[in-house]
């Protein structure tokens, strides 16, 4: 797509890049987003995070709770029991980590 052009104050246009989210880079488009909760984090630099799935049973049609348990990545060790979180997919961090903090969401009280 072309640039976008803007008139300046002079009245001269100048051209302006598309905008681009400096925190997303074009590779993470595809990636996989989920907010669960933390159960464990008793390893180094890694904590586990309960991700709940709600969806409704095909013949009886109640809603249903599926609960997955992600091993997700914390640089900074500062994730604690309770804490809800947004992770992202990424590449593998070792034999079971597949993802990666993204944001804390709301802290455990």
């Amino acid at each position: 797509m072309s640039d976008i052009e803007v008139e300046t104050e002079a009245g001269k246009s100048a051209e302006l890049p598309e905008s681009s989210d400096s925190a997303e880079s074009p590779r993470s488009k595809n990636r996989k987003v989920r907010e669960g909760i933390v159960v464990s984090n008793k390893m180094d630099k890694t904590a586990v995070v309960a991700v709940i799935r709600r969806s409704r049973h095909p013949q009886y049609k109640k809603t249903v709770q599926q609960t997955k348990k992600y091993f997700t990545h914390d640089e900074d060790n500062d994730l604690n029991e309770g804490d809800r979180v947004r992770i992202i997919e990424t590449r593998p961090l070792s034999a079971k980590k597949r993802w990666r903090l993204l944001e804390v969401v709301e802290r455990a009280r």
